[in-house]
């Protein structure tokens, strides 16, 4: 990991463990599973749909579920994971009633915190939105608006960020320029994705993980390194790898 990177996050960067069986209603959801997401990586996780891969994510940030785990989550480091997360959803959960810089800082505000104007500024210039500071989310287009959750997500400044499908309403164009915005954003961090798409993994992911009726199946990622191109013949290979498994009857 570069050092200046590490030197940009408040706290050291831990891994996480689940290690559990969650039910809804008495039927087993998904478990047992034990899934190690490294340190300073991003580890992205696929499966079909209803089979728990939110559920994972909802849990490891202490969000409502609907499911009764069975079970541990933790952190490398020995310290709970509880406030040392950042979480961005696949909806941008932009407050209609406030500009862009309002959104971004909103989390510090109901917090009592404040940040140095100069660091918002420059945070909110790296995302691309220097020019929409005072616009509410109804005058941005999809990709300004998750562009500005991921810099309310960026200013927590946490060592752990959980994405639940940040990107999947995205056009392909779009969702191509928010995967390497964040790929750069997030260098460092812990970071786990929840994903349907292969592709993204395939591009994203240093570490990838399939969740199935038969439990955890990691898939070898590309060597090249993360971001990977489109035209990566590994990342093409590993898409494809994802997708047979993915559709494998169950």
């Amino acid at each position: 990991m570069n050092t200046d990177t590490r030197d940009r996050i408040a706290d050291p960067v831990p891994g996480i463990y689940v290690r559990g069986t969650a039910r809804i209603g008495g039927n087993v959801l998904f478990g047992p599973v034990d899934l190690e997401i490294p340190a300073g990586q991003w580890t992205c996780l696929l499966g079909p749909s209803g089979i728990g891969k939110s559920t994972i994510l909802r849990l490891i940030a202490e969000l409502s579920t609907g499911a009764e785990f069975d079970g541990q989550i933790t952190a490398s480091d020995g310290i709970s994971v509880a406030g040392r997360f950042a979480y961005m959803a696949q909806s941008d959960l932009l407050l209609p009633w406030l500009g862009v810089r309002q959104n971004v800082l909103l989390g510090h505000r109901l917090r009592g915190r404040t940040s140095p104007p100069d660091s918002v500024d420059s945070l909110i210039a790296s995302v691309g939105l220097s020019d929409h500071v005072s616009k509410r989310p109804a005058q941005l287009s999809g990709g300004m608006r998750q562009r500005a959750a991921l810099a309310r997500t960026l200013i927590e400044d946490r060592p752990i960020i959980l994405l639940d499908e940040p990107f999947s309403a995205l056009d392909a164009r779009t969702r191509a320029e928010m995967q390497e915005l964040a790929a750069a954003a997030l260098a460092g961090r812990t970071v786990f994705l929840v994903t349907h798409d292969p592709a993204e993994a395939a591009r994203l992911g240093h570490r990838i993980i399939v969740l199935t009726e038969q439990g955890l199946t990691e898939v070898p990622a590309p060597q090249s390194p993360p971001i990977r191109t489109h035209y990566d013949d590994q990342a093409f290979a590993c898409q494809n790898r994802l997708m047979a498994i993915i559709r494998a009857p169950a």
